[in-house]
């Protein structure tokens, strides 16, 4: 890696590091894409928390559903899971990534090396190749996705479904998740068409309720 990538990956990691670990506030944007069949917010907005086959046998999808239900009540939906109106099925997933700023040339060079062949014996060389040189350090890079779906439960029509991502270097998903449900139901219930940006602010006075 070139000294400049490296002094970027360090100031990115550093920042990262500190962001998720103290009360730093930071903005964090979000790809969002709704669709609605609701003109306005339904008189009884009662729901009740509905999971798809391979969620039942997911032991994470009650913490996933516990951290989207504030976003809900924030956007006017109450549960009611002795009489509800509607069912909303709710998602979030997580994973790691190849950050932006990794160098795609970092690992291949000139190098030297020693190991056990296929038959057991020792053997040396030199040569092009790829290669992990001591000290080498990518920052962490996350992409992270969540989506709400909502169908009345008299006629089993989707009324509102709704999908935000996010791509950074935040690790702390316990903060990033409800931010990015609360960025999903921006908007609810007449959200402007097509994708769009939404920022929501982290940390401070502008962290979204848990």
């Amino acid at each position: 890696m070139s000294t400049i990538s490296r002094l970027g990956a360090l100031v990115l990691v550093t920042a990262g590091t500190l962001l998720t670990g103290c009360a730093t506030s930071y903005v964090l944007d979000n790809q969002v894409q709704s669709f609605s069949a609701l003109p306005a917010l339904p008189a009884s907005a009662t729901y009740r928390f509905e999971r798809l086959p391979l969620q039942q046998a997911d032991p994470s999808q009650v913490q996933v559903e516990l951290i989207a239900a504030p976003a809900l009540q924030a956007a006017g939906w109450r549960r009611d899971d002795a009489a509800p109106r509607y069912s909303v099925q709710v998602a979030a997933k997580t994973q790691r990534v190849v950050s932006p700023y990794a160098d795609p040339w970092d690992g291949w060079g000139w190098g030297g090396g020693w190991g056990y062949s296929g038959r057991g014996t020792p053997w040396m060389g030199r040569g092009w190749g790829y290669y992990h040189p001591w000290g080498s350090y990518e920052p962490d890079w996350f992409r992270r996705e969540v989506s709400i779906v909502v169908r009345d439960l008299a006629t089993h029509q989707v009324v509102y479904e709704t999908h935000a991502s996010n791509d950074g270097p935040w690790r702390d998903s316990a903060s990033v998740l409800p931010a990015m449900f609360h960025a999903a139901l921006q908007g609810f219930p007449t959200p402007p068409p097509g994708p769009r940006r939404v920022d929501i602010q982290i940390g401070g006075e502008g962290k979204p309720a848990s």
